[in-house]
This record gives C-alpha cells, structure tokens and sequence, in this order.
C-alpha cells in the first residue's frame, strides 16, 4: 500500500472541524450597529413556508385590464424574481379571467418583524428590463424595457435547413434609433438583456439591425423561447401591480419542532458514533470525522456558505433528502470498515488489508451512490422551478420535489468528497503510527 504522510490525517482533521465549525456558525462581524456577513451559517437558511411560514397575496394590474399575454408576462417576472434569490418553495397561481395573481413564498432568512408589507413590495416592485454592451451588469445601458414594444417567440429555417425556434423583439419609434446605434457599435460583440440583476439572455449581433425588429436565436425550444419572451414583456409593462389582498401564512411544522428536529439529530449523531466507535473502532472513529466533513459540505451549499452558490430554500422534504444521504454517508463507511476487517480476519498484513478493503468496497459504494445521483439529477431537472412539468403536476409540488432532490444530490457528492475520499487519507495516514498499528484497533483479533 502506498503511505500517506502522517500529518495528512491532522491537516484532513483540522480542515473538517473548520468547516463543520463555520459552517454550523457563521463568520461574523461588526460595523458601528450593522452585523456584517462574512461567511453564513445555518442561521442564514431561507426556510420553506412549511418550516418558517411565509406570505400570500393577491396582485391585480394598477388601474387597467390585462390581456392573458400580460398576465403571463407578470408571472414570469415574479418566478425571475424568486428564483433569482434560490426560493424555490413558492406557488403561483394566475386567474385570467379577473386578472388576479395569487402568490405564496417563504419569509426571508434575516426577517426579524415578519411585515408582509415589505416582502411584498420588494416582490411587486416595477420591473427594470435594460440592455446593456456586453455581458457584464456594469455595462453600458443601450436600451431600456420602455423601447420594447413587444416581444414574441416564433420559429425559421436555420442554415442547415431545420426550423429552428427563436424570440422576436419589435422596438417603437425610439428603440429602433436607439438599436440601431446600438448594433452597429457592438457588431460580432454581445448585447446582454437584463430584467434587474439578473441576466436573462446574451445573445451576439450578427448585424446592424435598423428596422425595429430583431431576433434572438440559439438553443431554444418552444417552452424556453416562450419564456423569454414573457420575461422580456414583463419588463416592458406599461402598469404596475397593486395589492388587492395579503396575510401571513402559519409554518406546518413550527420552530418548535424544527428545534426539537435539531436535537433529535445532535442525539442521533451521538449514538452514530458511538455504533461506529464500538463496532469498526479507529475505523469507525475516522468515519465519524468524515461523517462530519458531509454534513458541513451539505450545510454549505444551503446557506450560502460559499458566495458563487447562493442560499437553497430548505423545506421538510429538503431535510429528508439531507438524512437520507447522511445514512448513505454511514452505510459507505460501514462497508469498507467491514471490508478491512474481514480482511485482517485472514491474517494479512495491516497495510495490505487496507489497500484491499478500501479497493474492494469502492465499487459497491460506487455503485450504490451513482443511481442515487442519477435520481436526484432526474428530480431536478423534472421537478425544478418554472420546467414544462410544473404545468402537469403544479408549482408547490415541484418545489417540494425539487427541494427533495437538490439535499439528495448534495449530501451524496459530500459523500464521495468526504466518505470515500477524506476517510481513506485519514486511514491510510494514521496506520502509518506505530502506536496505532495493532489490528485489534481496526476490528482485528490479534497485534501485528
């Protein structure tokens, strides 16, 4: 067996409390009176309307009656909106006959008032649609939402002969100067369209377009094209949205029960080590550790431990989906700890009954973890946010679903990174003690 330097199990160590540490805590500071954060922890999740509760409310157009297009376009700016900030957990419904919207989501993680008021108005606000030069948000504004007169998907014979589906623009008076001017500035560069901070497309000039009407074309189909076309709409509103109704929305589960879930699972985390310690020994010890190392790249990638990922919605089905893969994490260890110990039952070497139990417990787990990722792949893409399906099994359900498969997905990669990876370098290091070189510390009858 190849040896791991010693110190690699200390630095493994020392790197798994770190994260576990900031991950569970935070990393915060102080400006005069405002908290800054420098790393989140779990305080910073978005809780899903079943957990933390949440908002309803019903939006009619300000002072005019809206056409079904219209009133798709306000549906896909709000959709924009919240997923922009990584909610998943909401619903939408639109009623076309009495122009109203109905909308539920989550409060937000730092809410300390709860005031439905403010939620919604960030929600409700105007939509800002600009292009801007380049694909950068700091670049030059070309045109803004009130240039667009409307925006349509439809279809053309590409170069190769196939039709192919694109997004329409047509622009008033004053947008097609303003894209004219625009075109044949930025010609074979990038014209980025934006709806506030988000952007929604990229597409490159291929000429100077001074009749009014441009296409976007690329890998669209009729259900993407037709959302950006909505999108696109949306911020070229001529009205605002007006409140009709509002309240609050009591969480299913309730902070009580989401503190009693957490030391339930302090509790459980308790009993794991203690199973493992007694059954595998330093194995099983050393599968604690990495045990720990998953949990924390779980928390991370919902809290928005790490800036490029931003915070995840965490719902109940979200919280199942995180300790169905922690259960993956420990079956992982189990079977290569019992690997090893079936191979020091024959009387090998210690070095050699490492090298072959982790090398013959690869592929069960491998294999085991894989389908479960394809699963979950197939979860999200399905069930995510504003896909096809959400028109047959609707919004909420998709959201649950998606949440479900998002925890899944993560804890079993932490799995590989940490149960399969970390775990091996741990052992592989610390059997190159010789205090710790006895067999009966890795499930052994007898000392080498």
């Amino acid at each position: 067996m190849k040896r791991i330097g010693k110190p690699v199990f200390f630095i493994v160590f020392v790197i798994i409390l770190a994260l576990a540490y900031t991950s569970i805590f935070g990393v915060y500071g102080e400006n005069g009176d405002f908290k800054i954060t420098y790393i989140k922890g779990i305080s910073d999740i978005r809780w899903g309307i079943d957990i933390n509760g949440g908002v309803e409310a019903v939006f009619a157009p300000d002072g005019k009656d809206a056409t079904d297009d219209e009133m798709e376009s306000v549906k896909a700016i709000l959709e924009l909106r919240l997923v922009a900030q990584n909610v998943t957990d909401y619903e939408i419904y639109p009623d076309y006959t009495n122009d109203r919207i109905t909308i539920r989501f989550p409060w937000k993680s730092d809410e300390k008032d709860y005031d439905p008021d403010t939620a919604i108005s960030e929600l409700s606000a105007t939509a800002s649609l600009t292009f801007k030069g380049g694909s950068d948000q700091n670049g030059e504004v070309l045109l803004e939402g009130k240039d667009v007169k409307k925006a349509y998907s439809n279809y053309q014979t590409g170069s190769d002969g196939t039709h192919e589906h694109v997004v329409v623009l047509e622009l008033n008076d004053e947008g097609r100067t303003k894209f004219a001017d625009a075109t044949s500035k930025y010609l074979n560069q990038t014209i980025s369209i934006w709806m506030d901070d988000e952007c929604i497309s990229a597409p490159t000039v291929n000429a100077v377009i001074s009749d009014g009407t441009a296409i976007i074309s690329g890998s669209f189909d009729a259900t993407s094209a037709a959302k950006l076309a909505n999108t696109i709409n949306a911020g070229a509103l001529p009205f605002g949205l007006k409140v009709e109704s509002y309240s609050t929305i009591s969480p299913s589960l309730g902070n009580s029960a989401l503190t009693a879930m957490g030391y339930a699972a302090i509790a459980a985390m308790c009993l794991i080590f203690l199973f493992m310690l007694i059954m595998y020994r330093l194995p099983g010890f050393i599968a604690f550790i990495a045990l720990l190392g998953q949990m924390a790249i779980s928390i991370m990638a919902i809290s928005g431990y790490f800036p490029v990922f931003p915070s995840f919605t965490m719902t109940i089905p979200g919280i199942a989906g995180l300790i169905l893969s922690i259960g993956m994490g420990v079956d992982a260890n189990i079977i290569t700890a019992e690997r090893i110990k079936d191979e020091l039952w024959t009387g090998k070497t210690l070095d050699g009954c490492i090298r072959n139990g982790t090398k013959g417990s690869f592929s069960a787990i491998f294999d085991g973890n894989i389908t479960v990722i394809i699963v979950a792949i197939i979860l999200i893409l399905v069930f995510g946010p504003a896909n096809i399906f959400s028109m047959i099994f609707g919004v909420s359900t998709t959201g649950l679903i998606y949440a479900f498969g998002y925890t899944l997905l993560v804890g079993v990669i932490a799995n590989f990174i940490m149960g399969v990876g970390a775990s091996r370098l741990m052992l592989k290091s610390i059997s190159g003690w010789k205090l710790l070189r006895n067999k009966r510390l890795y499930g052994g009858k007898k000392a080498s």
